[in-house]
Parts: structure tokens; sequence; C-alpha cells
């Protein structure tokens, strides 16, 4: 299976990222039919687990989207296990060194470029039996998070470290290690002058930047500033923000009457 993330990226846009929380492969079927060209499930603060991770994989496979996982932390076992169960894409949180970027590659990637081992028990299934191994250092998706204090400062370390594609921006996180209140779109100077040399330093090295955005507002701004994928909010952002949207409506247009 063709990376769509990657085929996006050499074609000049922005990718477009759905987020899921919540385990059900129910929720995974309907987001990926929604044109997004990625989908993310989230092992960090989402409900999820590895079995809802695979069903979220399985109810998304007869669309063109690319799975992807955010890990709950940088260790080997469960970004191999992620791997075989079929995602195409790790991002992985608090990456705050180019040693620990350096880490997150070689659990990624088979021998000779890292140390992940062979057992890719279902994403084996996405080409011809034994193809997979073949291209998947090549095709799998690396996007180490860059939200903290401590990660801004080590930025050119860790952007030089070969294997990765780019890093992905969590602006709650970020704000939070500067003392500021925890939010998705930032517009404070200092965060945004930050988000710039991240986009500069990213583009002298062919990589991409990624942004965690709370909708299509804050996403058309990230892009239009250089990032190269953003995600919108999650599912369950996306459901509060219409649900509330309808019942509001209901209320104000309904005379008093609900």
């Amino acid at each position: 299976m063709a990376n769509k993330v990657k085929q996006v990226w050499a074609s000049g846009k922005a990718v477009v990222n759905a987020w899921l929380a919540i385990p059900s492969g129910f929720s995974a079927e309907v987001i990926a039919q929604c044109g997004f060209d990625s989908v993310t499930v989230d092992m960090q603060h989402g409900v999820q687990d590895y079995l809802s991770m695979v069903q979220c994989f399985q109810s998304m496979h007869a669309h063109p989207v690319t799975p992807m996982v955010r890990v709950p932390w940088n260790e080997p076992g469960i970004i191999g296990k992620v791997l075989d169960g079929g995602a195409y894409g790790v991002i992985c949180p608090m990456v705050n060194t180019s040693q620990e970027a350096k880490n997150l590659v070689s659990y990624a990637k088979y021998p000779p470029k890292g140390v992940r081992s062979n057992g890719p028990i279902r994403a084996g299934m996405y080409g011809s039996a034994g193809t997979y191994q073949q291209t998947a250092n090549d095709e799998i998706v690396l996007l180490p998070m860059m939200e903290t204090k401590t990660a801004v400062e080590n930025m050119e370390a860790i952007l030089d470290v070969e294997g990765i594609d780019g890093v992905y921006i969590g602006p709650s996180d970020l704000g939070f290690s500067y003392g500021l209140v925890p939010k998705l779109d930032r517009d404070e100077p200092e965060i945004l002058k930050i988000y710039e040399k991240i986009i500069k330093e990213c583009g002298k090295r062919g990589l991409n930047p990624g942004i965690h955005c709370s909708g299509a507002e804050g996403a058309v701004r990230a892009i239009n500033m250089g990032f190269k994928l953003v995600t919108l909010s999650n599912e369950v952002g996306l459901m509060q923000t219409y649900a509330k949207m309808q019942v509001n409506q209901t209320r104000e247009k309904s005379g008093g009457k609900a």
C-alpha cells in the first residue's frame, strides 16, 4: 500500500489529518469517508488501546486514507507493535533531544537502519507476501512531537536526525511549557516565532512540519504559515462542536419553546 501522506507531500500540498480518540471501528469508518488524507489513532490521550487501534484500521482499510498512530511514549515495544498492526505513520510524543529522535528512528525501522523486530502480522497483508519488509523503512512516516521548551532549544539537532520525516507540534503542551494556558490555536507572538523557526528549519532540510489544530480556521492559518500536515481537532471535538451548534440553533430559533 502506497503511503498517501508521502504522495501528498510529494505533490507540494499539505496533508489534512483526522484524529481518533474513541475506540470504535464504526467511528473510524465514518471518519475515513470524510475526505481526509490520513487518520491517526490516538493511543496517548485518546481512549484507545491496541485492539481498538486494529479495529479502527480494519474499518478504514476500504478507504484511501493512510492509517497512523500517536503512540503513548517513545519505547520500542509499542512502536514496533503499532507498526506490525498496520500503522503507516507514527507520531511520538515528548521527543526532547536528538538522541530521543534517534531512538524513535531505531525502534521504527528494520535493520540495518534500525532494530525493529520482524513480524508484521497485519501490516504484511498490505502488500503481497514478503514485500512489506522491502518498503517499510521508506514508506513509514515518522514524526517526533516537538512540544516542550527543551525540544525547541534542541530544534536543529532533532531535525538533523536521519530518518524522521518532519516534526509534529503539540500546541497545548508547547504553550504549557512556556507558562501559558494550554490551548490549540495559539496566537502569542513568542509561540508564533517558534512556529516560524520550525517551518524555516524544516524547509532547509526537506522535512514536513505538522501541527494539531482545533478546526478548519486554525488549520488554514497553519497551512498558510507553511505547515505541511494539519490535524482537525479529533472526532470528539468535531462531534461536540457540531452538536452544540445544532442544539443552540434549535433553542434560538424555536421561539422559546425549547
